[in-house]
């Protein structure tokens, strides 16, 4: 009971009385993070120069700002491209290191104004991998040959800062030759003159074109990644286990585990394979509300799959689903001419799912919805086929002809037939989050009969609302779900050790997986 105030002035008083009925708003369920490979590093955070933390990022132009878009070598972006193009709308990006500087100058020849005479000033970086970038200009405020014989400045900018600037500039001989000059003072740069003999020297502003100019970086070096690579460290904010900082993360992929285990001979380590979907695996199951999405190995058939499923992967968990077989999407870059090229599937199953998310609910099954951005998929996988791969959670995707390309499955990876279906453990899933996060207001009250109703009024009001939207199954609220608080639940000796135990029983609905129809002939029979 409230304590009264003490009223000593005449007046009308207003009193706020707290309700003990809180509104639990669901918790996100569409939210991915990728694992991969990126064209570049984000720069912007000087406590991450290497941009190896979780980034969030909301759209494909985004994803291109920080992380360079499409390149070869690197599959993320298409899954992540494919993502959003299905439905995604939030996703978290955790890039693993798969280059190095390749620790040589950085180089530029500057194009002489008049273009017959080529590229006459060769420039380098004295240090490695430098970010240098150079401002050409003319020092009578001329902006070309025209103008007559000049002498022109070279002005050095490292990371967009000038650091050194050298005037009076030319070609002639002495000390203002621009690399004699340049070359005897600047400690970021040296310039080599690739001169003919019989070019006039009497135009200074011929030699050189004004401008800016960013000296080219080597390419980096490819350095091989392994497992432990990808699992990354919480600690470190790194790999998959760096998502753990990342706590609204309800799905994760790893769409460039091919390109790590493909070695040059074409051949794919399927050691590594199985290592780096194990570590998923367990990071999903640690955090209790994530699922993985994998990939099948590539390249192959039905059979293959299923022995390797049943004989050497031998995953069981309800915190992962795999998809079969792989997708096949235009190629941005087009190398070596290849207008498509194939790609695992996850990405885009991850966009499906958020689009399902969206439009029915995260207790539907994300299945028989077209993928869009899919050109063909590596295999058809006949009925027969799946019926094979379907019991051992093997998820396929098929065309359907004018149906287009849809998922033709909706299981995890558990033995446990209470967890089969993708649906069911993402619906425990977001309610376990919900209740966990909407219920905090609860620690530390005082644990008796008022905290019990206002717990349980809470979490009545909000599974009542999922049993309207057809997220539980139950023609009434009494066979959908229950929950219990009382007495019973909480009794002494749980009170004296500061423990308050609420039961919650839901009855989640599943889908019609195989849908039968039963037809007879009807029999005439006389009357």
């Amino acid at each position: 009971m409230k304590t009264m105030p003490t009223y000593t002035a005449p007046g009308v008083y207003v009193e706020e009385v707290p309700t003990s009925q809180k509104v639990l708003s669901a918790a996100p369920t569409a939210v991915t993070a990728f694992v991969g490979f990126t064209a570049t590093a984000p720069t912007d955070d000087p406590n991450d120069p290497q941009g190896l933390a979780p980034r969030l990022v909301t759209s494909w132009s985004q994803f291109e700002s920080l992380y360079g878009g499409f390149a070869e070598g690197c599959v993320l972006p298409l899954s992540v491209y494919g993502y959003f193009a299905n439905g995604g709308s939030v996703a978290y990006i955790c890039r693993v290191p798969n280059t190095e500087p390749a620790g040589q100058p950085a180089r530029l020849a500057l194009p002489a104004a008049d273009r017959a005479l080529g590229l006459p000033v060769a420039v380098e970086s004295l240090e490695a991998d430098a970010d240098i970038t150079l401002q050409v200009t003319t020092d009578d405020g001329g902006d070309d040959a025209a103008d007559g014989p000049s002498t022109f400045t070279i002005t050095v900018l490292e990371g967009g800062e000038a650091v050194e600037t050298f005037s009076g500039l030319g070609f002639g001989a002495g000390d203002s030759n621009v690399a004699t000059a340049v070359n005897a003072t600047s400690t970021k740069i040296k310039i080599d003159l690739q001169l003919d003999d019989d070019v006039d020297l009497g135009s200074q502003l011929e030699l050189v074109r004004p401008g800016s100019y960013s000296l080219e970086k080597a390419a980096p070096v490819p350095v091989p990644v392994n497992g432990r690579k990808f699992a990354g460290s919480e600690s470190a904010r790194n790999g998959i286990n760096g998502l753990a900082v990342a706590e609204d993360v309800t799905v994760v992929v790893v769409p460039d585990l091919v390109t790590a285990a493909t070695g040059e001979d074409g051949t794919v380590d399927l050691g590594l394979w199985k290592a780096v979907q194990t570590a998923l695996i367990s990071h999903c199951e640690q955090n209790g509300n994530r699922m993985a999405v994998l990939d099948a190995p590539p390249g192959m058939s039905p059979q293959q799959i299923k022995e390797w499923r049943s004989d050497v992967a031998m995953y069981d968990s309800a915190y992962a689903a795999l998809y079969y077989p792989w997708i096949k999407v235009e190629n941005p870059i087009g190398v070596n001419g290849n207008s498509e090229i194939l790609i695992p599937p996850s990405g885009h199953v991850a966009g499906v799912w958020a689009r399902t998310d969206d439009t029915r609910g995260v207790w539907k099954a994300p299945a028989n919805d077209t993928m869009r951005g899919v050109l063909d998929i590596e295999r058809s996988v006949t009925q027969n086929e799946q019926s094979l791969l379907n019991p051992i959670g093997i998820n396929c995707i098929r065309p359907f002809g004018t149906r287009g390309i849809r998922i033709w499955g909706a299981r995890t990876l558990a033995s446990d037939t209470d967890w089969q279906y993708i649906n069911v453990r993402r619906l425990f899933n977001m309610v376990e989050a919900t209740i966990l996060t909407g219920t905090q207001w609860a620690v530390f009250e005082p644990n008796d009969v008022t905290l019990w109703e206002g717990v349980k009024r809470t979490l009545n009001a909000f599974l009542r609302g999922l049993w309207s939207a057809g997220a539980l199954f139950g023609a009434s609220v009494d066979e959908a779900f229950y929950v219990k608080c009382d007495a019973e639940t909480n009794p002494p000796e749980s009170i004296d050790a500061g423990l308050l135990v609420v039961e919650v029983g839901i009855a989640p609905v599943k889908p019609a997986e195989f849908v039968v129809f039963r037809i007879s002939q009807k029999k005439q029979s006389a009357n």
